[in-house]
């Protein structure tokens, strides 16, 4: 392997990692803070590309097209959705048993599906690449880059340095950082707790939309695309601590790394080298990396 295509796969590890990392982080808030169990999460990740192919031609006709106002709308409309879910069914589910969260949450999927089916159909749909971002990085004289997966990048490190700065920084980030800790003191102290939880879900819905739109031109848009990414983040998060955002990071980036190198070099058991990474690190660390 030549130092121009470690590179590459480098650059496409950090990208798959740092995708994880966006949905995987509003998995691991709403199972660290709200404790529920959200199989439905994927199907958010789903929705948002079929947002990004849904809302461009409505895009097109009233704001001129740009694939930005497309993300600043789905971005709105998701933030809405969240809080809509939160307040329509996962407000019940606090006080439940996890199974009746898991088979709550299930059938959220079958009933997204089912939408999904009769409003878009079932067939395999494509995003265009924004012409700003359609051009490539050149990595020798034979090799390039897309840039838009730098996009991408770029994108989620921005994210995920904006969400350490809320978490660590601001008075929201400090209420929902108490409420993991113990969430009977948050309300004790005044503070709004369902306010609160329905913000951290608005959050996490939109974290996964958007994760879902920015990949949408780069994976296409198909049926049933939530449920690999689902499986996927539940090892970011068991990997990285549960409530945990700095483990949700580190976890996704380890799994982008093994995984994208695992297909290069090990094709054959890339399938299972992402499970027992997540088996030596919960031998290491029962709880994971990181407990917040």
């Amino acid at each position: 392997m030549d130092f121009a295509t470690f590179l590459i796969q480098c650059l496409n590890a950090l990208q798959y990692g740092l995708l994880l990392f966006l949905v995987a982080s509003g998995l691991t808030l709403i199972f660290g803070i709200m404790g529920v169990i959200n199989l439905a999460h994927g199907s958010f990740y789903m929705i948002g590309a079929y947002m990004a192919y849904a809302l461009a031609p409505m895009v097109s006709g009233s704001f001129g097209g740009e694939f930005f106002s497309t993300l600043a709308m789905g971005l709105v409309l998701s933030v809405i959705l969240g809080y809509v879910l939160e307040w329509a069914f996962f407000s019940y589910l606090y006080e439940r048993e996890h199974l009746q969260q898991v088979l709550m949450t299930y059938g959220l999927i079958l009933v997204f599906e089912e939408l999904r089916s009769m409003l878009l159909g079932d067939d395999v749909h494509g995003v265009t690449v924004p012409p700003l971002l359609n051009g490539s990085f050149p990595l020798n004289e034979v090799m390039t880059y897309p840039v838009y997966r730098l996009f991408i990048s770029g994108v989620c490190l921005l994210l995920a340095g904006a969400m350490w700065f809320v978490f660590t920084r601001t008075r929201l980030g400090m209420m929902i950082r108490a409420g993991t800790a113990n969430r009977e003191m948050v309300q004790s102290l005044g503070i709004d707790i369902t306010l609160l939880y329905r913000i951290v879900f608005a959050i996490g819905v939109a974290l996964a939309a958007f994760a879902g739109m920015i990949a949408a031109p780069v994976s296409s848009v198909y049926p049933s695309m939530g449920n690999s990414v689902l499986i996927i983040c539940f090892v970011v998060v068991v990997i990285g601590g549960i409530g945990s955002i700095r483990g949700a990071l580190l976890a996704a980036l380890l799994i982008g790394l093994v995984d994208t190198f695992g297909n290069v070099l090990l094709p054959q058991a890339a399938g299972v080298l992402v499970y027992v990474l997540m088996a030596l690190i919960l031998l290491w660390r029962p709880h994971g990396l990181f407990k917040d």
